[in-house]
């Protein structure tokens, strides 16, 4: 079940689309404002694995 927690991108500017994070215990799921319904769901360990690749 996605959370309705989101939190928006600390490089978002006013207006721009912004990407959008929320965890649960199902993983991490990720969503931009333009497209708000495409919601992407990865495991905790795959995102912790991206941010340490980036």
């Amino acid at each position: 079940m996605i959370t309705d927690r989101w939190q928006k991108s600390s490089y978002c500017q006013e207006g721009d689309a912004c990407v959008h994070i929320s965890t649960d215990p199902d993983g991490v799921h990720l969503t931009d404002s333009d497209a708000a319904e495409t919601v992407i769901t990865v495991s905790r360990a795959a995102f912790t694995a991206l941010l340490k690749s980036l």
